[in-house]
């Protein structure tokens, strides 16, 4: 351990963007800094809840946009906690999950600094949430697959293997390649009518929702106008779901995201 890295460096799950869906351990860790290196996801108003003469450095990493080398980053990591400032690294989410933790827990590790990671609600499980949907049911499927979607191709993930797989598809950074996606589970033998619901800005007040269903996915989405970040959620446990909206399309939850 090197002396002068007095304290731990924090990686902590910042949630989807709800400061109320905040852990108290995150919450106390965020009064706590005296740096906090954010990510672009996090929301203005955790940020707020940082204490006064906290220093912010946003390190924002977005797909398809000009983001911070992660070697800036770690960097920046090691150098302030030699420096013996109390530093989060506060991620959208939870860090675990398409966060990049592990990187920066291996490179804090070889630089001697002990590292503690605190979990926050990721993205695909607060927008099942905000539907009012599970991601998991007795009657229709037993697991959840947490997928990045921008890659929908032979490098990316085995969409065949994940249609066979009757699971839950929680799939994150998939907007730009949904056609892609949609052909590819069609072609992995899913059911075309299976249900899809897609949050954008999910725990914040820009907050939108679409309904829909695979064989559709692709021309509801591009009519919505909906763009990243959005977390897109497939399988027939949402059934219940859409069936809800259908009966129910005046609703107040139904006008209030869509």
């Amino acid at each position: 351990m090197n002396p002068s890295a007095r304290h731990p460096v924090l990686l902590v799950g910042a949630g989807p963007g709800d400061p109320e869906l905040l852990t108290r351990k995150a919450l106390r860790a965020i009064r706590g800094a005296t740096v906090i290196l954010a990510d672009d996801l996090v929301s203005p108003a955790c940020l707020r809840l940082a204490r006064r003469g906290c220093r912010i450095v946003h390190v924002g990493k977005r797909g398809g946009c000009a983001s911070t080398p992660q070697a800036f980053i770690q960097r920046l990591m090691v150098a302030e906690a030699r420096r013996g400032e109390r530093v989060v690294r506060l991620k959208g989410g939870d860090p675990g999950l398409f966060g990049r933790s592990g990187e920066e827990i291996a490179h804090l590790r070889a630089a001697g600094i002990e590292v503690e990671v605190i979990p926050g609600i990721t993205a695909g499980v607060a927008a099942a949430a905000a539907a009012a949907a599970p991601l998991t049911h007795r009657e229709h499927c037993h697991g959840v697959a947490f997928v990045a979607g921008h890659t929908a191709d032979a490098r990316g993930a085995d969409w065949a293997a994940l249609a066979r797989s009757r699971m839950t598809l929680v799939i994150y950074m998939g907007v730009g390649g949904a056609g892609a996606i949609r052909r590819a589970l069609l072609d992995g033998g899913m059911e075309p009518r299976t249900p899809a619901l897609l949050l954008q800005s999910v725990g914040t007040p820009a907050q939108r929702r679409l309904d829909t269903r695979l064989d559709t996915l692709e021309s509801d989405l591009r009519a919505s106008g909906l763009a990243s970040p959005c977390v897109m959620l497939i399988g027939a446990a949402f059934e219940a779901a859409l069936d809800l909206v259908r009966a129910h399309p005046d609703t107040p939850a139904r006008r209030d995201f869509a």
